[in-house]
């Protein structure tokens, strides 16, 4: 994959939608049970857990679970990409659970459902955060089964699984 292009001076990344295709379709192993990924910490009201992938560069993909104690339906399982000198990530797919209303700021469609968010170019294009554009989904209703759709989506492999 090319070097990053920085096409706003406000972002820390810019990926056209072929390498994001790219990021998303390489071949990923995480060497963790489901169990290990769906164990939490609890800290300021959610619990919490995430994992790395590193890959031959440096660089890193990431795993973020995030889950509102109190709401069930609040939450978010992130992946996103991350350089090996830099401390912020590029999310490249991010799944929520039915807890907020959402705007499709270019279509102006609003939504308040479960849905995936997905990196676009063409939200990066006008300035927008790369994972503004969302879609309703129903292939997943709690957050074990969001994890189980990003693991299928994203090609991540887990190696060890009892």
């Amino acid at each position: 994959m090319r070097g990053l292009s920085l096409k706003c001076c406000r972002m820390s990344y810019y990926f056209t939608d072929n390498e994001i295709t790219d990021l998303i379709s390489e071949q990923k192993v995480l060497l963790k049970t489901l169990r290990e990924i769906l164990t939490f910490q609890e800290s300021d009201g959610h619990k919490k857990n995430s994992f790395s992938i590193e890959r031959l560069d440096g660089s890193q993909f990431l795993i973020i679970l995030r889950q509102n104690i109190h709401n069930i339906n609040d939450f978010s399982v992130i992946f996103a990409f991350q350089e090996k000198v830099k401390n912020t990530n590029f999310k490249l797919r991010r799944y929520n659970g039915k807890s907020h209303e959402h705007t499709n700021k270019l279509e102006g469609d609003k939504f308040y459902n479960f849905h995936i968010h997905f990196a676009t170019q063409r939200y990066q294009d006008v300035g927008q955060k790369e994972k503004s554009y969302a879609k309703v989904t129903d292939r997943y209703s709690d957050i074990q089964k969001a994890l189980k759709c990003l693991l299928k989506d994203c090609n991540i492999e887990i190696a060890v699984d009892p």
